[in-house]
């Protein structure tokens, strides 16, 4: 399971690395929902933890946060960069 993980980070760094700035903001909006998915699972994860495992209610209420965070930067970066291209007043 770890060679997966590792060969994991390995494709997603190279692939980051060649996206052209313009399909930018699509694939944001694409980790936005990603991100939504993961929050979800972890908080079925935090439901059905036995409450006295301290681990997995840890684990469960870190992966809600920081894909939380993950997804409000992602909304406002998008927004920020799609207000780039409307007309000015």
């Amino acid at each position: 399971m770890i060679y997966i993980v590792i060969l994991m980070i390995f494709v997603g760094v190279e692939v980051i690395g060649h996206v052209p700035a313009v399909l930018h903001t699509p694939l944001m909006s694409g980790a936005n929902a990603i991100h939504g998915v993961i929050i979800i699972g972890a908080i079925l994860v935090m439901i059905d933890a036995d409450p006295d495992n301290i681990l997995s209610i840890s684990l469960g209420f870190v992966a809600v946060l920081l894909g939380t965070l993950n997804v409000v930067g992602g909304f406002v970066v998008t927004d920020r960069m799609l207000e780039m291209f409307k007309k000015k007043k």
